[in-house]
């Protein structure tokens, strides 16, 4: 192969997003070409060598960029089946990603900027998947950081799009402080930083902490793969723009933590305790995240509490030793949650609001947006895990390896003895997951009801009056200081969607239907990872799919049930779209399914279980005292001194002034009483 295509593919988006800020404003009607063009060619070339390249290859290519005193940094490449696969992942997404942004983002200023980082996201994330040296892998994963903090702080005039940007940035932040240091010890335990070496010590038993590195390791993924407890920062992320979430949620920054641990593997299976640690990190994480977006409001904020849980379904699968089920898992993740939060930038764009709630008060939605409401529908059975979706393949391949894990028969294929992972890990990924799977069809089917199927909608005159007895048990949907996340609308509701916004949902749609056959046989995808089965046992698929089906009828349940209690919600005025500045009023009731799933842990779900403020208290106002009282030393005593010292200096300056008269005599009778003195002292 000609290391020339594999340099490109990273290089290309660089050069990109350097030409976009170089002339975006200058020449404007360059800034789309610019932003479109790079990255599809980069994606097409990611394509090209994930085919020369084939199966069961990999290719290792190096030169040493410094020396260090140390291991060397090198500026390596390796490519193997999980670097071609997901870099082919990365391509499309933020291809589809970039072709969207130029209507989406039509009438933006600030176009040329956003779309120049988006392409060096684009850069950063291929630089992580191609990497063979860990420094180098870092510098792409903190260049990922830099760019979603200006990325999400992109409408940077709202307090929303301030905080939340800077959340990110601090959060994903303090994890990458152990990161850094974990690839530091992993380094000198090896004896360098190249990935193959690495996993050569690692075989060979020369790792001299195990347990300390992956656990220092895993404070990064946890990080900016947003798994608990640093998960907080994606919800509030969504005030960027919708885009901007697809391109975070779906390919790139989220994929980062996930991508890394399955590289490094072999390491985390040294240590029996980092895998249930990172086992009860993916349990905590996926029942959490799922009951957080069963009582969100905010569009994307469910589709963020969704992604939280996903990701905790790939390390799950790591937890329990098998990284070809979270790899097929991430890519099937990477394709229907990339349709979703595309899918919902076109509801948006036409419904002017995130809120679920509004969107059931605006009659005909779903005929408004066909193209938005058939693709959301298919990617939220792919995310439920329905067949035959992709979501089903990747699931339930994910179950069985924790089922294999629970009984003592991990599928390292490979990578070290099944031995190796603890079946305790194995259990908390089974039955966490199974949890995981009844939830997540249960706000699935919330989310497609309320928003496209609400009665409330449906209804346009003669609302009903609801029963006494019935009044005081139906509460507003959206109380006030409930989490919502609203970026600047820009787009006139008059106007259908382009079709740069809808055809790259039907591009996403094909491998949301599709790609999961290819794990079925073991000549397709098995063959360009590890060689392993993919293709779920039949006790896994049964089970998985028969709750997630009772999850979904338990949400068409309720949502039946609280809609024969209401009648019809109080429609909005015809021609009125909700306003997109604020939360919705909390005088339309609509019919949450939600609340009647979840009754007393409907509020403390829908503000993330306290987890922030919980935080707050315990780091956020501690570090504000601390700043306060630094300032205040500062200012008042160390500045007091400095200070002090410059005015001592001008007091001793003015008194030797004083003694400075021009008088000569003054002077030689100065002298001479001085040299008497001395010679008194002397004599005596």
């Amino acid at each position: 192969m000609n290391l020339a295509l594999p340099v490109l593919v990273p290089a290309l988006p660089a050069l990109g997003a350097a030409a976009t800020l170089a002339v975006g404003r200058k020449a404007p009607g360059l800034a789309r070409p610019l932003a479109v063009v790079p990255v599809a060619v980069s994606a097409v070339l990611a394509l090209v060598v994930a085919l020369q390249l084939g199966t069961g290859q990999t290719l290792d290519a190096a030169t040493r960029l410094t020396p260090t005193g140390g291991p060397d940094i090198a500026l390596a490449l390796h490519l193997d089946g999980f670097s071609s696969l997901i870099s082919v992942l990365v391509g499309l997404v933020a291809t589809c990603v970039q072709v969207y942004s130029t209507a989406y983002l039509k009438e933006d200023p600030r176009y040329p900027s956003y779309a120049a980082l988006v392409s060096l996201f684009t850069a950063a994330m291929f630089l992580v998947v191609y990497s063979g040296d860990l420094i180098v892998l870092l510098v792409g994963w903190e260049v990922m950081g830099l760019c979603s903090y200006f990325l999400i702080g992109h409408h940077w005039e709202t307090a929303d799009a301030r905080s939340a940007s800077l959340k990110a940035f601090l959060v994903t932040k303090l994890g990458d402080v152990p990161f850094l240091f974990g690839i530091f010890l992993l380094g000198a335990d090896a004896g360098s930083f190249r990935i193959p070496d690495v996993l050569a010590a690692a075989s060979e038993g020369r790792l001299g902490h195990p347990t300390l590195t992956a656990l220092l390791l895993l404070a990064g993924v946890a990080g900016k793969s947003a798994q608990f407890p640093l998960h907080t920062w994606l919800p509030d992320a969504m005030a960027g723009p919708t885009p901007v979430s697809a391109l975070i949620h779906a390919a790139t920054m989220v994929a980062a933590g996930i991508y890394l641990v399955a590289r490094l593997l072999p390491v985390f299976l040294l240590s029996g305790a980092a895998l249930v640690v990172l086992a009860v990190m993916a349990a905590v994480t996926m029942i959490g995240s799922a009951l957080c977006a069963l009582a969100q409001d905010d569009l994307k904020r469910v589709l963020a509490y969704s992604t939280v849980g996903q990701l905790g379904y790939m390390a799950g699968a790591l937890a329990s030793g098998d990284r070809e089920a979270s790899i097929f898992h991430l890519v099937t993740h990477g394709a229907f949650k990339a349709l979703l939060f595309l899918a919902a930038g076109v509801v948006i764009h036409a419904a002017h609001t995130n809120s679920i709630s509004a969107m059931s008060r605006i009659p005909g939605l779903r005929k408004r947006v066909p193209d938005a409401y058939w693709t959301t529908g298919i990617a939220l059975a792919a995310l439920i895990g329905l067949p035959p979706f992709s979501g089903f393949f990747s699931k339930e391949t994910v179950l069985t390896a924790a089922e294999h894990a629970a009984n003592g028969e991990a599928l390292t294929n490979g990578l070290g003895p099944a031995s190796a992972v603890p079946q305790a890990a194995g259990w908390i990924v089974l039955i966490s997951a199974g949890l995981t799977a009844l939830l997540t069809a249960a706000y699935a089917a919330r989310l497609f009801l309320v928003a496209f199927h609400s009665p409330a909608g449906a209804a346009a005159a003669a609302p009903q009056v609801l029963p006494a007895a019935d009044r005081g048990t139906v509460v507003a949907d959206h109380e006030a200081g409930a989490p919502y996340s609203p970026e600047l609308d820009e787009a006139d509701p008059a106007t259908a969607e382009p079709p740069a916004m809808r055809w790259p949902l039907w591009v996403l749609a094909v491998p949301t239907m599709g790609f999961g056959i290819v794990g079925l046989r073991s000549d397709w995808l098995p063959a360009l990872l590890d060689g392993g089965s993919l293709r779920p046992s039949a006790v896994t698929a049964v089970t998985g799919t028969g709750l997630a089906v009772v999850g979904a009828l338990a949400a068409y349940g309720a949502w039946r049930s609280a809609a024969a209690r209401l009648g019809t919600g109080r429609p909005a005025p015809a021609g009125r779209v909700p306003e997109q500045g604020g939360a919705p009023a909390t005088e339309v009731i609509v019919a949450d399914p939600g609340r009647t799933l979840l009754g007393p842990l409907f509020g403390p779900a829908r503000h993330g279980f306290g987890v922030d403020r919980l935080y707050r208290a315990l780091f956020v106002r501690p570090v504000v005292a601390a700043a306060k009282l630094v300032r205040f030393l500062d200012r008042e005593v160390v500045e007091g001194y400095v200070q002090g010292s410059g005015i001592g200096a001008n007091l001793l300056g003015r008194a030797v002034r004083l003694a400075q008269t021009g008088n000569a005599q003054t002077y030689l009778s100065a002298l001479l009483a001085a040299v008497v003195l001395l010679a008194v002292l002397v004599a005596v």
